[in-house]
């Protein structure tokens, strides 16, 4: 099976999840169509880089509402395990204040769906996926365990996503919003070298 998800409707899953305190027991991606998700997986609850993921995604949650934009988090950990790291402040490396769901992927199917699974130790690798509205997969990035995420970059990769949907032009590297872009044909190309 190829682990190209690109262009593809998400991996249906249906799944134990932990928001605000609470277990959601049936989470579902597919609850948030008519919006743009951020699925991310991290290895584990209680580790260290994973953290300081979890907190930049909420330090710029507005940005992405802003935007249409959930952001859901998943990791084999229980939703008890999950609900327990969030009781922990965060300046003891806990993710206290995290309001955005936390799924709970026990079995790792979902993992395996999405193609993250590090098998030797049981645990996701750093999978990012921006999905549109109608939960087609757009975008995705996989970070080994030591490499934390850029959320300033997966807001650039949405706004980008956004800009084509609305005009139809391309967005070209290192592109930012309100930056120029262009037609997908030879001649914008040229005229935007110049």
């Amino acid at each position: 099976m190829s682990s190209n998800l690109i262009g593809k409707t998400a991996p249906y899953f249906s799944a134990k999840a932990v928001q605000n305190g609470q277990i959601l027991e049936d989470f579902s991606l597919r609850d948030l169509t008519g919006s743009y998700v951020v699925f991310f997986f991290y290895p584990l609850d209680f580790t260290f880089v994973c953290p300081t993921e979890l907190h930049a995604f909420q330090e710029e949650l507005h940005e992405f509402e802003k935007r249409n934009c959930k952001i859901v988090a998943c990791s084999v950990d229980s939703v008890y395990s999950h609900l327990a790291w969030l009781k922990v402040e965060k300046k003891q490396g806990g993710i206290q204040g995290i309001t955005y769901p936390i799924v709970s992927d026990l079995n790792k199917t979902i993992c395996r769906q999405y193609h993250v699974l590090k098998e030797d130790e049981g645990i996701a690798y750093r999978g990012l996926y921006l999905l549109d509205k109608q939960g087609m997969i757009r975008h995705m990035v996989l970070n080994d365990l030591s490499i934390g995420r850029s959320v300033d970059e997966v807001l650039r990769t949405l706004d980008a996503l956004i800009f084509h949907e609305n005009h139809g032009d391309v967005c070209p590297a290192n592109w930012k919003a309100g930056e120029k872009a262009f037609k997908a044909d030879h001649e914008s190309l040229m005229a935007f070298f110049e």
